[in-house]
């Protein structure tokens, strides 16, 4: 069992994603147009009972369609949580606009409704709640601020797909959801990304941009400066391959994560998210080591990678990093992000593992945790 190495994270292809390969390669169409996208497009949609879905090359590209879409533009401030992906934020920065970093809840590892309270100023027109490992914000909280200051969301999804709160799926709370499809995502294109909306403006207005900003009626008139977002035919005959298949993959992490609780869950040292009672999916299993700091996370990994056990860290505050220690981005302490950061390891998570490879995970990872 020692000799096996496990990845952080593998896809699952168990579908029929060789055969609408095959297809779009027989038929040719494996550009930016073709059946297969329009097809995940639509169920895409359909599965989110949302009017739109727009797809993206990949997901960050999804996070600064949204923005451009909606008219975030220079000197404007966007709320995003300070613990996340460094792509949430990069994507306010492409507008040109400023990410204003906000400090997550200690216990969802989300970003807390309190401080984007304390966070607001006039010229705040944006925010960017992210599904931290699949676990959602709390939108009900998030809307109610936004209609109130009349500001747009933007939900993060990448980490979330299929994730919901009381029956509703992550991604249709806000203006627009964008979603992931990236290798280790809960489906994937390989790169890929969405974006989904029932605002029709909102949809064309990405449609356009996405494709140079060509007129939807008037090929070859470009009436916008956009850019090239598209997704491939290619990439879709994959996606859609995978949606297909959501629910049963979902059922399968719900799995992993019971296995995965049922043995280092008894251990008071590790904490896990609160999901407060929301569906929230399994994309990576993600534990706190309480008490620990960088170095020592840092040991723990390494002594796992000595048995062929990959893991990572739990992202680094924006903060902290050289291009976003100003004062314009930083606008508060961030005590939770730290904790989180500093004590967060990931495991492998993916759907061909079974129970004794969870078992045997679990437990070098207490053994060299409580070391």
């Amino acid at each position: 069992m020692g000799e096996k190495k496990f990845n952080i994270a593998l896809p699952s292809f168990h579908g029929n994603e060789k055969k609408y390969v095959l297809d779009a390669l027989d038929t040719g169409w494996i550009s930016s147009i073709g059946k297969y996208i329009e097809s995940f497009e639509r169920s895409f949609a359909q599965y989110h009972g949302v009017k739109h879905a727009i797809a993206t090359h990949n997901g960050t590209i999804a996070l600064h369609l949204s923005l451009a879409a909606a008219g975030i533009r220079e000197e404007d401030e966007v709320i995003v949580p300070d613990l996340t992906f460094i792509a949430t934020a990069n994507s306010v920065r492409y507008c040109n606009a400023i990410p204003v970093l906000t400090d997550v809840n200690a216990d969802t590892w989300n970003i807390d409704p309190g401080y984007i309270l304390k966070n607001l100023t006039p010229r705040t027109k944006a925010i960017i709640p992210v599904h931290l490992y699949g676990n959602p914000a709390r939108m009900d909280e998030i809307m109610k601020i936004a209609r109130e200051k009349s500001l747009l969301v933007v939900e993060d999804c990448a980490e979330a797909t299929g994730a919901s709160i009381s029956g509703r799926k992550v991604g249709t709370f806000g203006n627009i959801g964008v979603f992931s499809f990236f290798g280790n995502k809960i489906i994937t294109t390989g790169e890929g990304g969405m974006c989904i909306t029932n605002d029709d403006t909102l949809a064309e207005k990405m449609r356009i941009l996405r494709d140079h900003g060509m007129n939807l009626k008037k090929k070859y008139w470009y009436d916008h400066l956009g850019f090239n977002y598209r997704m491939t035919n290619l990439q879709a005959a994959v996606g859609l391959a995978q949606l297909e298949q959501l629910d049963e993959l979902l059922l399968k992490r719900k799995k992993i994560y019971e296995w995965y609780r049922s043995v280092i869950g008894k251990n008071p040292g590790i904490i896990f998210q609160d999901t407060e009672g929301n569906d929230f999916v399994n994309w990576l299993i993600t534990v706190r080591i309480k008490g620990f700091d960088y170095e020592q996370r840092d040991r723990v990994m390494e002594e796992l990678k000595k048995e062929n056990i990959d893991s990572r860290p739990v992202f680094y505050p924006i903060h902290l990093m050289p291009f976003y220690q100003s004062s314009e981005f930083i606008r508060q302490r961030y005590p939770n992000s730290i904790t989180v950061s500093s004590e967060g390891i990931s495991l492998p998570t993916f759907v061909d593992m079974t129970e004794e490879d969870i078992l045997h995970i679990s437990n070098i990872f207490l053994s060299v945790a409580n070391r």
